[in-house]
């Protein structure tokens, strides 16, 4: 067993070599990868910052005569995630740890991202305790706020580090007792105003031998089910909860990414899609959102969420793009429309019950999508037990046509 360490070893040697000697002392094997690219390092590394930057596509001297610090890093990110995957692939490594301020956090986590999920990924960093999504992005890395810089070694720091690496030798020591599951795999997507529909559709499921995964549509959950999907680990996709896309055309905190819809579809992965949660835009707390959008019908669903209702123009552009996105597919694809509200807040009584609304986006979704695409319509809401059967069993049977239902 051994953990891989990226780090700048001509500016942090003292602290790397440190974080190498606990996990060494441990019986744990180290591979240290040397990320810098100013000066010369403070001690040999395993893989040089040459090699790591030939990875890169580019020369180590290159990158020191143009002194541009951000071309560097994106290099040096780009090339020590192949290196990475070169180790994993060769069995050397087996988990890995990253020290840094944002240069080698950047760094760091581009190379941890770049492997598979279940490899331990742990970044000490002094970043951690701010915004840590454009260094996590939708992968199970792991962040360890410094707390003092990492600027030589003191009673705070040896602590750190050392918790650091006495945590990397946990995880790559012990083999983590998880089943390994060989049934068909379904992702779903799940909002808390459509959580009694995939609650209901994931029994159903699971009754008929699926395993299923839930994911959170916070935007890196959607991003997360997307790249699990081209990996291959998802057979099908329930995907009821596509309010990433609300987040996306309208300036939400929530969006995934204009790629949203795009895997199950280049892939030929069998989906059945809805419109969850469509209704709904996603802010901070009340005070933060945009003041473009006061005099808009706003929904504080706690202190640090304020949701927008979205008005009958943006839902037909919502439907035209979600239509569009499914013409694409190669697979089996259906789109499913609740008829009587696509949330809990979209059924009469409550705060965001608007027909005009529902109409624009199921009508924009009716024009749009090709015969190609299966068209499902019952006279439920979304949460409605009979849809959360309707679909389940609809994408059941995409998959026993794909040869991926249960036995």
């Amino acid at each position: 067993m051994a953990v891989v360490i990226v780090g700048t070893l001509d500016t942090k040697a003292e602290e790397i070599g440190f974080a190498r000697d606990v996990l060494a002392a441990q019986g744990v094997g180290v591979h240290v990868v040397d990320t810098g690219v100013m000066g010369d390092p403070g001690f040999e590394p395993d893989t040089p910052a040459s090699d790591v930057a030939a990875a890169g596509g580019e020369s180590l001297e290159t990158l020191r005569e143009s002194a541009d610090r951000g071309t560097a890093m994106e290099v040096m990110g780009e090339g020590a995630a192949a290196v990475c995957q070169r180790l994993h692939d060769d069995g050397v490594l087996d988990g890995v740890l990253g020290l840094g301020g944002s240069g080698n956090t950047s760094v760091a986590t581009t190379a941890m991202r770049a492997l598979p999920y279940g490899v331990p990924k742990l970044m000490v960093s002094t970043m951690a305790s701010g915004d840590v999504r454009p260094y996590v992005e939708a992968r199970d890395v792991m962040m360890l706020y410094s707390v003092a810089d990492i600027e030589g070694l003191n009673q705070l720091s040896r602590t750190v580090i050392s918790n650091a690496a006495l945590a990397m030798v946990g995880m790559v020591s012990n083999e983590p007792d998880v089943e390994v599951d060989e049934r068909p795999t379904v992702g779903l997507t799940m909002f808390g105003v459509t959580t009694p529909c995939v609650k209901h559709a994931r029994a159903w499921l699971e009754e008929r031998g699926y395993e299923t995964i839930v994911f959170h549509a916070t935007g890196t959950g959607g991003t997360a089910m997307e790249t699990l999907v081209r990996e291959g680990v998802i057979d099908g996709v329930l995907d009821v909860t596509t309010t990433e896309w609300a987040d996306e055309l309208i300036g939400g905190v929530l969006s995934a990414g204009p790629t949203r819809l795009d895997a199950a579809a280049e892939t030929g992965t069998p989906q059945v899609v809805s419109t969850g949660a469509l209704d709904m835009v996603n802010f901070g707390p009340r005070e933060e959102v945009p003041e473009e959008f006061e005099g808009r019908n706003l929904h504080v669903h706690n202190p640090q969420v304020t949701l927008m209702r979205t008005t009958p123009d943006e839902c037909a552009e919502l439907g035209r793009i979600i239509g569009e996105k499914l013409n694409a597919a190669t697979g089996p694809t259906t789109l499913a429309l609740p008829l009587r509200g696509v949330s809990m807040l979209a059924v009469e009584g409550e705060d965001f019950y608007d027909p005009e609304a529902d109409a624009a986006l199921f009508d924009a979704l009716r024009e749009t999508v090709d015969d190609d695409v299966d068209l499902l319509e019952l006279d439920t809401d979304v949460n409605d037990e009979a849809f959360a059967e309707a679909i389940a069993e609809r994408l059941h049977e995409h998959l026993r046509e794909a040869g991926r239902a249960p036995e």
